[in-house]
This record gives C-alpha cells, structure tokens and sequence, in this order.
C-alpha cells in the first residue's frame, strides 16, 4: 500500500482538483492506496471539502486540528496513521505534480530509504526562492547531507525510516537530515514544480527565524545526543582555563608588579570560572539523562538493519 499524507490550510480551492489528480496516478500504477489529510485549522471551508471526500472514497481519511499547529505537527499525527509500506508526503497547494509518484517509488527501489524532491526550478516569487537558497546551502553545510531542497513538501519514504520521528516546531524541514542521523540512505530527484493557481502561500519572514534556530537544534542533536559532556564539557573547560589563566595574570601583576588590577577583569576571571563549573556540571547531568535513555536500548533497534535468511 502507498500512503499519501497531504497537510492542508486554507486550500478549498485546490482539493478536489489535487484529489482526482492523485486518483488518476494511482488508477495507472493499479495500486492500493490512501490518501491522509491533515486539516491544519483552516477557516475557509477546506474542512468541509475534505469530508466530502472522504465520504465519497473510503480510502481518504480526514483528520482535523480546531487550530493552527504548523506543518510538523501535521506530519507527526499522518506519519503515526498511515499504514502504507510506502510513505509519500506532499503539499496540497497543487504546486507538486502526482505524476512524479512512479519516479519516487522506482528511487526507493534503489535501495534509498528516503527520496526528497529537488525543484530545481521553482516556480514562486524571487523573495522566496532566495531564501530558500540561503537557507539549503546553511542546511547542507551544517549538516552535512547533501540534499539541495531539504524543505520540499513532496517526499518518499519507507515505513521503517520515518517510525519513531518525533517532528515539533519547525522540524519538518529537516527530515531528510533527522533521518540521515538515524543511519538510513537518503536520496533525492529533480521534480517538475508548478506555479500556484488557487489560495495564498503561507511563507513568512518569521519562518527563516524560527527554522535557523531550528538548524542549530539538529546541529546539535546530530552531533551530542548520545555525548553531551563533549559540548558542555569542552565548553566548560575552556571557561575555567580561560578564567584561571587570567587570575594568575592579574594576581602576577599585584604581587610581582605591583600594578593596580582593574576590578572589572577580576570579576570576569571569576565569572569565567563559575561559568566553566556550570557548563561543566550541565554536562555531566547530561551524561546521566544519556546513560538513562540507553537503558531501554530502543537506539540500538533503531540502527539495527533487518535480518535476512
């Protein structure tokens, strides 16, 4: 079974044309499907479309938040409905083609655990896509997956890939990068992307704040999850040497020197110091809550390949 999971705000105009587009792709590829809609609070009448739809099709199923949540919270909840072994996210705006599917599901068959689209010509205004551009540059080099569209809607996974991911604020334009973190191959094809007919797109400024703020989680998360001691601890050490080595300085300077310390560097010397201590001791509660997590062992399944006869 393929599972289609399309977050949906304030698209009335675009459902039923973005549903029969799907119906018509998976007619041809003759196979079973649903189709998981996640109405993200919308207040133009989407909801009522999208119930009408899923009493039309049994194979469409609605689900509905009283308010606005964002797109990850949207994702989570049609991640934990869907049953496919096959899993497609895409947006429901009518900017990503259906026609694509076959090509997604013959990159998985590669041997790729996640296939993201890449639209490499993008057909939304210039104060988007430059952003855009900025923002998957700082993406691939913080990271370190090579992926030029790491925030396309349109993406292909197996069921094993995406179990567990727990998605929250701005996380979704980071799966590909979450993934990759947990040991699985991720690819990527160019998709054909089309020009929005219908509806307002909800990109803002404010998203490129909390998305950056974002990046810095999954930096971090890649890389001291399981060793926090080596952030905070280097961190920490590097406080309490510097505030040392300036306190035996100005100490020098008073005793041999006979010079007059200014205030101000003693009290930073001393603050270096406490906030080493503090970076030092985060660290280690760090450790603990690591040392308690690895007690269930669920990381190790995780990163377990299955087992083949």
């Amino acid at each position: 079974m393929i599972s289609v999971i399309v977050p949906v705000y304030n698209e009335r105009d675009n459902v039923m044309p973005f549903y029969q587009e799907l119906l018509s792709v998976f007619h041809a590829l003759k196979a079973e499907y649903e189709i998981i809609y996640v109405d993200d609070g919308s207040r133009d009448g989407t909801g009522e479309n999208l119930l009408r739809l899923q009493q039309l099709n049994p194979s469409v199923k609605v689900f509905q938040f009283r308010r606005n949540l964002g797109k990850s919270a949207a994702l989570n909840l049609g991640f934990k409905q869907a049953r496919g072994s096959i899993i497609f996210t895409m947006d429901g705006d009518l900017q990503d083609d259906p026609k694509e599917i076959p090509r997604f599901v013959a990159k998985l068959a590669e041997g790729y655990d996640l296939v993201s689209g890449w639209k490499r010509v993008r057909r939304d205004p210039f104060g988007k896509r430059f952003p855009s551009r900025i923002f998957n540059w700082l993406v691939r080099k913080l990271t370190g997956v090579p992926v030029h569209d790491s925030n396309c809607g349109f993406k292909a996974y197996r069921t094993q890939a995406i179990k567990d991911l727990n998605l929250y604020g701005e996380l979704h334009r980071y799966i590909p990068s979450l993934v990759h973190w947990k040991g699985y191959r991720v690819g990527e094809i160019v998709v054909h992307h089309r020009s929005r007919k219908f509806g307002k797109s909800k990109y803002g400024f404010s998203r490129l704040i909390k998305g950056f703020l974002d990046l810095l989680t999954i930096r971090y998360i890649m890389t001291f999850k399981n060793r926090p001691m080596h952030f905070f601890g280097t961190l920490g050490i590097a406080s309490i040497v510097s505030g040392t080595v300036l306190g035996l300085v100005l100490a020098y300077l008073s005793l041999i020197e006979h010079i007059i310390i200014v205030r101000p560097l003693l009290f930073l010397a001393l603050l270096l110091i406490i906030v080493g201590i503090q970076l030092f001791s985060t660290g280690l509660l760090g450790e603990m809550i690591a040392q308690l997590r690895e007690k269930d062992e669920s990381y190790i399944k995780d990163a377990l390949l299955p087992s083949r006869k």
